[in-house]
Formats: structure tokens, sequence, C-alpha cells
């Protein structure tokens, strides 16, 4: 089934693609016939709507299940006293070796 979110999510960067394209050539167009810009055509104005939205579709299931926001949702199973008992706080190289060693 990821696959084909996946194919879905291809598929809607490339329609985006694509609308970019024909906004780029028509603009060309307008500047080579020396006419005045007044906006996108609206069949690729719904193109590029259209292709947001599939890629928002796309994104949001292949991205899977999202975590709660809370900093605390990964903690709450923990006790009180393993908050502090942080591997990354150990500190081997201190001088307390030093008076240790000379006694």
């Amino acid at each position: 089934m990821a696959v084909l979110y996946k194919f879905i999510l291809t598929l809607g960067f490339l329609s985006l693609f694509h609308s970019a394209y024909s906004a780029a050539q028509h603009r060309s167009y307008l500047r080579l016939n020396e006419l005045e810009f007044r906006g996108l055509p609206l069949d690729i104005s719904i193109q590029a709507l259209i292709s947001l939205f599939v890629i928002m579709f796309g994104v949001l299931n292949v991205a899977g299940n999202f975590k709660e926001i809370k900093a605390s949702a990964d903690l709450d199973n923990k006790s009180w006293e393993t908050f502090r008992n942080v591997a990354s706080f150990y500190t081997f190289c201190h001088r307390g070796r030093s008076v240790i060693s000379d006694s």
C-alpha cells in the first residue's frame, strides 16, 4: 500500500512541475506577443491547486503515524528518578581519579 501512496506523491509532484512549466510558457508567450499579463489561465491555476492537494494527501500517507507534540509524551511512563540518569552526563575524566590513585 505504501508503494501506491509514493506513486500518488510522485504524480502530484510531476503535475505541479508541469503546471509551473505551463505558467512559465504562458509568460513567455505573452512577452513574445507583447501582451499584458493579467494572471494565469484558469486551467493552470486549477492544476496547481489539485497538485498541491494530491501532494498533501501523499505526504500524509507516506509519513505514517505522527507522535504527539508535547515533550512529556515519551516520558509519561518513566519515574522521576530516571529523568536525571542520562548517559551523556556521565563523567569519567575528573580530578577524583588523581586523588584516589595518589593514596
